[in-house]
């Protein structure tokens, strides 16, 4: 037998060639850069997204580029159409080896403020996001689980591990949602839950939690938000992929149940 030298031992760790994933919210600012990045690490990617003309869009560019990308819709707020996406995806591909939860659904009154957020609008937000990561996790869990072997990663936030920093946001129209730091909070432990139930059967379950990400944010929301990361800048969508990889591929074969932080330092000071 031929021995791989330690250069080609490494690059096939991370490799993600045969490789069947799916990105729930692959046409998101985040979903679309890891789409690409999982599809150039060798994986056949399933954008699984509400919205067609977006998610046909990036197909159609990344086709073009040679990665092998396709688009199925899904809606994670209903179950029976969870259950029908997967289905429909092992029916094709045999089985599901990488599934990333990155949607970010929300009303249109996400940005109230704290006082003026209501019940109902707080229910929805919950239902739609927490709830819908809720649903992917148990479906494509039975299915990793049948299989013996998969990689889930939750996207959770900064705000799901410490309060938000309120400064920021002084003089802008922006703020922070008080479901967001709810929802992120709860994805985070239940990953956790979910890393302790589920790794008897081979099934490796961890959660990133990027810091801000940038998105044309007003000049001086900027400025103040740099000054608090020890990188000195804010992060991009690109800044995510390397560490999905990671998380991903055999390099990250005994590693469940992790909260990795991608945030330039936030969170450490």
């Amino acid at each position: 037998m031929r021995c791989l030298s330690l250069t080609e031992d490494i690059i096939n760790r991370f490799s993600l060639k045969g490789k069947i994933s799916v990105v729930v919210g692959g046409a998101g600012l985040l979903g679309k850069a890891i789409v690409k990045g999982l599809a150039e690490a060798g994986a056949r990617v399933y954008i699984g997204e509400i919205d067609k003309k977006k998610s046909e869009n990036i197909k159609s560019i990344y086709q073009k580029e040679g990665l092998d990308v396709e688009w199925m819709y899904i809606d994670i707020s209903k179950p029976e159409t969870v259950k029908e996406f997967i289905e429909k995806i092992v029916d094709i591909e045999k089985k599901i080896d990488i599934w990333i939860n990155c949607a970010y659904p929300r009303t249109d009154d996400w940005g109230s403020k704290f006082e003026e957020v209501k019940y109902d609008s707080l229910k929805k937000n919950v239902d739609m996001h927490l709830n819908g990561y809720f649903l992917c996790c148990q479906q494509i869990c039975k299915q990793m689980r049948r299989q013996k072997k998969g990689s889930l990663i939750n996207f959770g936030s900064i705000y799901g591990l410490v309060g938000p920093d309120f400064k920021i946001y002084e003089n802008t129209d922006m703020t922070v949602a008080a479901a967001y730091s709810l929802i992120k909070g709860g994805i985070v432990n239940f990953t956790r839950y979910l890393a302790s139930y589920y790794g008897k059967y081979g099934i490796r379950i961890n959660a990133i939690c990027p810091g801000g990400i940038y998105d044309n944010q007003a000049k001086s929301f900027l400025e103040k938000y740099e000054k608090n990361v020890p990188l000195g800048r804010i992060g991009n969508s690109d800044d995510i992929v390397g560490p999905v990889i990671f998380l991903s591929s055999d390099a990250a074969s005994y590693i469940t149940g992790h909260i990795l932080t991608v945030d330039g330092g936030w969170t450490a000071i």
